[in-house]
């Protein structure tokens, strides 16, 4: 194809410079795309193509209007596009386009999301990538921006597991794009892991953005060298090369928000808790297992009025912390907030009406704040003063830390911002800032002077029909304006013939003609003049007046920041007292210990059965002493038993819930609760979403297990649901039984360990931390009631039977079940039933024999192969015989339960057709 030359030929020169997917170019009124981006929006977004010549060739084209291009860019974003905008501007020549920013998944202002928006960066020096699980000594660097609302966070990470810590702290901020230093470009294994835990876009930034001496200039010549060096960064830590990068990125896409980034927070391991994506999605904090909203923690106990609070709130959940001062601080607030019940509805009343400053005072420094946004700004600031009443009018709030929130806040200059907004513009601003009507009368005299004019040339257009048909006696005579003609006098076709000669006719219609004067072309030029200048004077202003706002981009921050804690605290004691949820008393110590505890989410849907849960320095009564005869003083390890179905991972799930509400300064689902602060949550539960990544099962399990083991330690909170099912029986229990003697004698951790291995019951014999509790169930008449009541001890029974029974295993297959089962009960041989008879012709498996056996055969047929095809003439029926010969082959412990029975079935139809 011949060179593209004019506008298709720019569009491609500044697409091939901005490394951006897309590029929106503008042309006149509308942001053309050309090319195959224009096939690729129109298929996106549904936009029509159009064809544009260029030199003999013809370029596919689709375009937006120019006050429209925002809400196609947030799709393009949302879609993971990076998308570059050419601006035009005219010049002595005519006009001329550049590329005036990209917009990116992190560096994207306008999204509709309630959650934070992060851009991250992240560094790694030195360590050994072959273990994706332990890794060696390295030092690895993460800075996270959220460009929407000037939040800034780093932090640096060292040791032998380091990767695996700085990994968790990733999924921990969700990012929306993340930028890996030159060391983590091949590392594939990491970059792997990322994908499969977060949706981040991974964009590869320039090297020299994360050079250590340049990215050390960057950031000590943005934020300053004292506030570096106050929050204890070195000037070689890997966490200044990340920082240095996100500042030279979110400066190089052009979003203009680089001056909403003013406090630099640093952050280190102690400051919060562990929860890496395995436990995020185990706990249903934000999203469920199913991949929605809907049914997560953080649906279920959002009463949020902002979106501001909301964030925050999530922020909580998923950043738990371990400043005991802090949470009792929220406590406190959560507790005023409780027994205040009108002055809590009052607050949320007034925090309804409030809009996101932080991500506001964003859009102010960059630019793109209209006179709808400043007048959300004044809007909000004055909320400051009626929030201060509602807390001030009540003692209870008065006395508790809320009354201390509004305090960091200068009031004066907030005061004085919001009185200056509210003088300025308009109660119902325009939503562009370029046509007029921004501003109040007496904002400043010259544009009023203009206005005054103005208006003066508009009345006399609005008057001119009356003049008009009083001089000429013309009834149908009206007087209007387009772009095309101008303002022009309309009359209607009957007395189009009696117009006066100073009429000039300019068009005719169907049923009317168009007409203009000497003296209205001279008003009209007059409007036009008057209307320039008046919106060229206030878009003037409105620039002073955003840069004015934007200066308080600290200010705003702030005050949006008390505003979501105030949000985020009412919205947990609401939960609380529709909930009946309590005040836990949190330590420094191992205590785990809550009375009658629940499920935050599961007590919503159904009936909950409370529970008990006792860890550490809790003694039983003497009527309920342990079997075991140990002493109760150090009960750190519950080894959880009992029937599939019966809420074995419900309780275990509640406990770690419980300890994380604890931890967020939340009250929590219990009748009283003293929870010991702890550093890490780790879960082992499922593996759904590995599996259809083609990973299997016990891979998953090992994998899970291992970073366990490597992270946990004597302050973690660990909850195993199952471990070793994944693999023969006896490999499992094997696994199972050293996971147990690991986590006990070296790791140490607070552990809950649900498991349908019996044999493990037996450590609580030998390993004096170790407890049994079981789930109970009631059989009577051959009924099983779960009960969903924890008790101590272990479980005597499974009950899968019964479970089978409740998930609609043919009958037939659950009586002979059941038969199988009491005979291996009461260690008697099996014998097979044989076709189209209740009596049993051969004996195929024989407890005492230890394996298969063929009637009338002397010798075993075991599971592993042997004599089976020795014995081939015993008398059977061939359909018999090719049951017992696939029944001789058939590993069960290798064989999934839901296979095997399905394995059953298809017997008993092959018997039953023979």
């Amino acid at each position: 194809m011949t060179e593209a030359t004019g506008i298709v030929g720019e569009f491609l020169s500044l697409k091939a410079d901005s490394d951006a997917d897309l590029l929106a170019m503008q042309c006149g009124d509308f942001y053309e795309f050309f090319d195959e981006d224009a096939e690729i929006v129109a298929d996106e977004l549904d936009l029509k193509v159009s064809q544009k010549s260029s030199h003999g060739a013809s370029y596919p084209m689709a375009g937006v209007p120019v006050d429209d291009l925002t809400p196609y860019v947030s799709a393009l974003v949302e879609r993971g596009y990076r998308v570059a905008v050419a601006d035009q501007h005219e010049t002595a020549d005519g006009h001329a386009r550049e590329i005036t920013r990209v917009v990116t998944p992190g560096t994207h202002l306008e999204t509709t999301d309630d959650a934070a928006q992060y851009l991250a960066a992240v560094v790694g020096t030195g360590g050994d990538s072959s273990d994706p699980v332990a890794g060696a000594d390295g030092s690895y660097g993460l800075a996270v921006a959220d460009v929407t609302t000037g939040q800034f966070h780093v932090t640096q990470l060292d040791g032998p597991d380091a990767r695996t810590r700085i990994q968790t702290e990733l999924y921990k901020f969700d990012p929306a794009e993340v930028l890996p230093g030159p060391d983590l470009r091949g590392d594939d294994d990491f970059l792997d892991r990322l994908r499969e835990r977060t949706d981040a876009a991974l964009t590869v930034h320039t090297e020299e953005s994360f050079a250590p001496g340049r990215a050390r200039h960057r950031v000590r010549d943005h934020f300053g060298p004292e506030t570096v060096d106050s929050v204890g960064i070195a000037d070689d830590d890997a966490a200044i090369c990340a920082a240095g990068a996100v500042l030279s990125y979110v400066e190089d896409t052009g979003v203009g928000t680089l001056a909403s980034i003013t406090r630099l927070q640093s952050y280190g391991a102690t400051d919060h808790v562990n929860l890496d994506a395995t436990t995020q999605r185990n706990l249903e904090l934000t999203e469920t297992m199913q991949g929605g909203t809907d049914g997560s923690l953080f649906d279920t106990i959002d009463h949020t009025a902002t979106a501001a609070g909301a964030r925050l709130l999530r922020e909580w959940l998923q950043r738990p912390r371990r400043d005991r001062a802090e949470l009792t601080r929220r406590q406190s607030c959560i507790a005023a907030l409780t027994e205040a019940a009108m002055a809590r509805e009052q607050l949320c009343e007034t925090l309804s009406d409030a809009y996101d400053l932080e991500r506001l005072a964003s859009k102010a420094v960059s630019g793109s704040a209209d006179a709808r946004d400043l007048r959300a700004v004044a809007g909000t600031l004055s909320l400051l003063e009626t929030v201060e009443d509602v807390i001030d009018e009540d003692d209870r709030l008065a006395d508790s830390p809320l009354a201390d929130a509004l305090d960091r806040l200068d009031r004066e200059v907030v005061a004085d911002l919001a009185a200056e907004l509210d003088a300025a513009l308009v109660d119902d601003p325009p939503g562009t800032v370029r046509q007029g009507g921004l501003f109040c009368r007496g904002y400043d005299e010259e544009l009023d002077a203009v206005i005054e004019r103005h208006e003066d040339a508009l009345e006399w257009l609005e008057t001119l029909p009356d003049r008009e048909k009083e001089t000429t006696g013309i009834t149908h005579l009206s007087v209007d304006r387009n772009k095309t003609d101008g303002y022009y006098i309309q009359v209607g076709k009957s007395e189009a013939d009696d117009v006066p000669d100073r009429y000039e006719g300019i068009k005719e219609l169907k049923n009317s003609k168009r007409f203009t004067t000497d003296e209205l072309q001279e008003r009209e030029r007059a409007v036009f003049r008057l209307e320039e200048q008046r919106h060229e004077m206030e878009y003037e202003l409105f620039g002073d007046l955003r840069e004015r706002v934007a200066e308080d981009a600290t200010l705003l921050q702030d005050a949006g920041r008390v505003l979501a804690e105030l949000d985020a605290v009412a919205s947990l004691a609401i939960h609380a007292v529709r909930n009946d949820w309590t005040r836990p008393e949190l330590t420094d110590g191992r205590e785990l210990d809550v009375e009658a505890g629940r499920h935050p989410v599961v007590e919503q849907t159904t009936e909950f059965v409370p529970n008990d849960l006792r860890m550490d320095g809790a003694t039983s009564p003497p009527d309920q002493e342990r079997a075991s005869g140990h002493a109760d003083a150090d009960r750190q390890f519950l080894i959880v038993t009992g029937p599939n179905m019966s809420g074995k991972s419900t309780y275990m799930r509640q406990a770690a819930l419980i300890t994380l509400l604890a931890q967020v300064g939340s009250f929590v689902p219990a009748r009283a609760a003293t929870v010991g602060l702890v550093d890490g949550i780790y879960t082992r539960v499922g593996a759904l979403d590995e599996l259809a990544q083609g990973r299997s099962t016990f891979m998953v399990e090992m994998q899970e297990l291992s970073n366990i083991l490597h992270s946990a330690t004597d302050d973690s909170l660990v909850i195993l649901d199952e471990v070793g099912r994944g693999t023969a029986t006896y490999d499992g229990i094997s696994i199972a039984w050293a996971a147990t003697e690991y986590l006990h004698n070296e790791v140490r951790a607070k552990t809950l360990f649900a498991t349908h291995y019996h044999e493990l019951t037996s450590l609580a014999d030998h390993l004096d931390r170790v407890h049994n509790v079981h789930v109970a169930a009631d059989e009577s008449d051959g009924d099983v009631t779960f009960l969903r009541t924890v008790r101590d001890g272990p479980t005597d029974r499974s009950y899968g039977i019964h479970v089978a029974d409740l998930a609609g295993v043919p009958e037939p297959v659950v009586d002979r079940s059941r038969t199988v089962l009491d005979r291996l009960r009461e260690e008697k041989a099996i014998e097979a039933k044989g076709s189209g008879s209740s009596e049993p012709v051969q004996t195929v498996f024989d407890v005492n024999a230890g394996g298969f056996k063929r009637a009338d055969e002397s010798e075993t047929a075991t599971a592993d192969g042997g004599t089976a095809a020795e014995a081939s003439d015993g008398g059977l029926d061939p359909e018999t015989e090719a049951v017992v010969e696939e029944l001789t082959e058939l590993d069960v412990n290798e064989t999934p339960p839901v296979e095997l029975l399905a394995t059953v079935q298809q017997w008993q139809e092959q018997l039953d057709d023979g």
